[in-house]
């Protein structure tokens, strides 16, 4: 399984990307993202997902999750992202930056 992750929006409008395969992880770090994308119910949730208002200079993530020849991609904005969302986006990007 591969997760990317893309970062855009922001006052400075930078920018950033992560992406974690499980090939690369160890058993444990797979179970994590597992249970973090069931937590999230991440296969469930619409492909996007708006901010309740509009608010400038907020970020908007987008979540692709590639496995089995499928791929499943998320666009959320900031202020509508759920907490397990948030866990499931720290995660990436922490696992990311070790790798």
């Amino acid at each position: 399984m591969r997760i990317s992750l893309q970062r855009t929006g922001g006052f400075a409008g930078i920018s950033k990307k992560a992406s974690v395969d499980t090939a690369n992880l160890s058993p444990e770090e797979t179970q994590q993202l597992y249970q973090l994308l069931e937590a999230a119910n991440f296969y469930s949730l619409s492909t996007k997902i708006n901010a309740p208002a509009n608010q400038p200079d907020r970020f908007q993530y987008t979540l692709t999750v590639e496995e089995n020849n499928q791929q499943h991609t998320l666009i959320v904005g900031e202020a509508a992202l759920s907490e397990t969302l948030k866990r499931l986006i720290e995660w990436v990007n922490n696992t990311a930056s070790k790798k």
